[in-house]
């Protein structure tokens, strides 16, 4: 199963830098415990949906990131 891209390139640069300052907190055990672990979790998904360009929760709301629905 493919999914359309859905995700701007804005969108996958703010989830990226997202991932990289919860990753670099938990490393310098900023955060920590379950809410470090949860927080990690989601910054994997956030580099996952980026690399993958599309955001499976955008979908039932049609959300579009892009610029225009042909950049998918």
């Amino acid at each position: 199963m493919m999914l359309k891209k859905n995700m701007g390139a804005a969108d996958r640069i703010i989830r990226l830098l997202i991932a990289a300052i919860i990753a670099v907190l938990y490393v310098q055990k900023v955060i920590t415990g379950t809410v470090g672990l949860l927080l990690l979790i989601l910054a994997g998904v956030f580099v996952l949906t980026s690399l993958v360009g599309s955001c499976p929760l955008y979908l039932p709301f049609g959300i579009h990131t892009g610029k225009n629905k042909k950049e998918q």
